[in-house]
């Protein structure tokens, strides 16, 4: 097991020439804090800079070099592998690399990629990949297992389960026949694009000569319904239109009658009036012989003359009365059937407008069906070009299939050895007896996050994911919380096979603004319990620009910006009683 026990490093990034010093067996839970470009994150670069000569984020190494002091960049590492105490330093500007054991320097005779190899095969037993899939989970830089391509996934679990020496004896045989192969791969891929031309064009030249002539006569067919469906729609609108001319010519028979029926009912007013005025008077001289008014005696036979004028006047005016209410009648009457002639040519203009849309619809149809035709005419004439590519693709297919067999031959002298020791050979079986452990492993943690779902991963590492709701998901189908909670599940699970295989097991473990990201309230609250609980022997760090957490941790390390340069302002809760 590899115990990191303290790092340290100068002008990295945006540190200054002062050496910041974190002691990573000290607590174990840390929180390391600090505002958005503090320098709180700048200890993972530390880490794969001293270790594998490379920065974490997505930058190039030399700009992992302070770009205010421009030299003197160094890291260094201490860390024990069983009774063995390792030192590690490594700079730019001088270049350094030195390796200690036990406080001695290693030979420097060899290249620094030589050196570099025999450190992660020997002493830290895994690579890059792997020490971001166990040690490091970051957010922006680190890319979870279930976004590796299937290669990297391969050898992170390869070095997990130390058995990466097949992989060297197999890369052995692989290169004597890898130019074959490439070649074979080539030849493959020709034939299957051969194939795939052969199928098409036998498709097509059959599609031109057996079934166009039979689609040019079904749309011909086709383009004759239409055609007699718009002339049926058109011989219907004359019909429509001979009726809205005849019901035109009956409305203007009884056009007019609003006009008129109003002057008749002012006229039938007037009457009226003037038949009340002739009722009073008649009243007046037939019930007074004298005179309200005046008190004068009214003369008998004026009396009498006024009331047969009156008589006389009120049978005239009821008998026009009685003429002008049949009057008035009759041009109700025709109003009425004016308004029933008016809604009824509405109805018909609105079917002639239907079947207008009708008759451009089918027109239009007519139009695309006749340049479907003249396409197909098209290609019937140059049929006889399309039989010469035919007869080229497939004398092309002839000899790649020669050429197919010849190099297949060549390899099969070779494949036996190589079949042995590739990925589905001796890897395969022990890959295969420890996918149960893995699975099961991942799935305790899922439930440890309150996520119920049953995960497994095949021999080819392909996720298989069941969940209550639905029976068939995929990684990609889950939210970025959810994802979180499968990557902290494979990155716990990944720890615990190494700790059982004692391959790559190490006490470190350190997690960029895990909490800043995807989980929520809950997944929080589990994940903080499954790393104080459940994760043994192990100094865990979270980094994390919120400071109300400090409080959930042993520890807690703060980094601040001052005057453009990072450094560490606060140590252990021990050491500063503001915690």
């Amino acid at each position: 097991m590899i115990i990191f026990e303290k790092i340290k490093w100068r002008n990295l990034l945006s540190t200054g020439n002062n050496w910041t010093e974190v002691n990573l067996r000290s607590t174990q839970t840390t929180v390391i804090i600090g505002t958005n470009g503090a320098g709180k994150s700048t200890i993972l670069d530390a880490l794969t800079f001293v270790l594998f000569n490379k920065p974490f984020r997505k930058i190039n190494k030399s700009q992992l070099l302070n770009s205010m002091n421009e030299k003197d960049c160094s890291v260094e590492i201490d860390f024990t592998i069983g009774s063995t105490n390792w030192f590690i330093r490594r700079g730019m500007k001088p270049n350094i690399f030195e390796i200690y054991r036990n406080g001695q320097m290693l030979n420097q005779s060899s290249s620094v990629n030589d050196q570099q190899k025999w450190l992660e095969q020997n002493v830290l037993k895994m690579n890059y990949k792997s020490f971001t899939q166990i040690v490091i989970l970051g957010s922006s830089a680190f890319v979870p297992f279930m976004q590796l391509t299937g290669s990297n996934r391969r050898e992170v679990i390869e070095d997990l389960l130390d058995i990466k020496i097949f992989s060297a004896m197999n890369s052995i045989i692989k290169d004597k026949i890898k130019h074959i192969r490439d070649e074979v791969k080539t030849l493959e891929l020709k034939k299957e694009s051969l194939n795939d031309k052969v199928e098409m064009q036998e498709n097509f030249i059959e599609e031109l000569e057996n079934r166009s002539k039979k689609n040019i006569s079904d749309k011909q067919g086709k383009i004759k319904q239409l055609t007699v469906e718009a002339d049926t729609h058109i011989e219907h609108n004359q019909l429509i239109e001979s009726n809205v001319n005849d019901l035109i010519g009956e409305q203007e028979k009884v056009s007019g009658a609003g006009s008129k029926l109003k002057k008749l009912n002012n006229l039938k007013g007037k009457l009226s009036n003037k038949v009340s005025t002739i009722t009073k008077e008649h009243k007046f001289f037939t019930e007074n012989t004298v005179c309200p008014t005046c008190t004068q005696t009214i003369e008998e036979e004026f009396r009498l003359n006024r009331i047969d004028d009156a008589q006389s006047k009120a049978k005239e005016l009821q008998s026009g009365y009685k003429e002008l209410e049949e009057a008035i009648k009759t041009e109700e009457d025709r109003e009425h059937q004016f308004t029933n002639l008016s809604k009824e040519i509405t109805k018909l203009t609105h079917g002639i407008s239907q079947n207008n849309t009708r008759i451009s619809g089918c027109q239009k149809q007519v139009r695309e069906l006749e340049s479907e035709i003249q396409t197909i005419t098209t290609h019937l004439e140059n049929r006889n070009s399309e039989h010469e590519k035919l007869n080229t693709f497939n004398e092309n297919l002839r000899e790649t299939y020669d050429l197919l067999g010849d190099k297949k031959q060549k390899i099969s002298y070779h494949a036996f050895a190589y079949s042995l020791l590739k990925d589905g050979g001796v890897k395969s079986k022990i890959i295969k007896k420890y996918l149960p452990l893995i699975n099961q492993q991942v799935n305790k943690y899922l439930r440890m996050m309150d996520f119920y779902i049953n995960f497994k991963l095949d021999e080819e590492f392909n996720e298989t994911i069941q969940s209550p709701i639905h029976e068939d998901f995929s990684y990609a189908s889950f939210s970025e919380g959810e994802k979180m909670r499968i990557d902290l599940a494979l990155l716990f699970t990944w720890r615990e096979i190494a700790r059982y295989k004692n391959s790559v097991n190490t006490n470190l473990l350190i997690m960029d603004e895990v909490f800043d990201s995807s989980l929520d309230g809950m997944g929080t609250e589990e994940f903080l319990k499954i790393i104080k609980y459940v994760i043994k022997d192990a100094n865990v760090f979270v980094i994390s620009h919120k400071q109300a957490l400090h409080d959930r941790f042993e520890g807690m390390i703060q980094f601040e910006k001052v005057k453009g340069f990072s450094r560490m302002v606060q140590g252990y809760k021990e050491q500063n009683e503001n915690f």
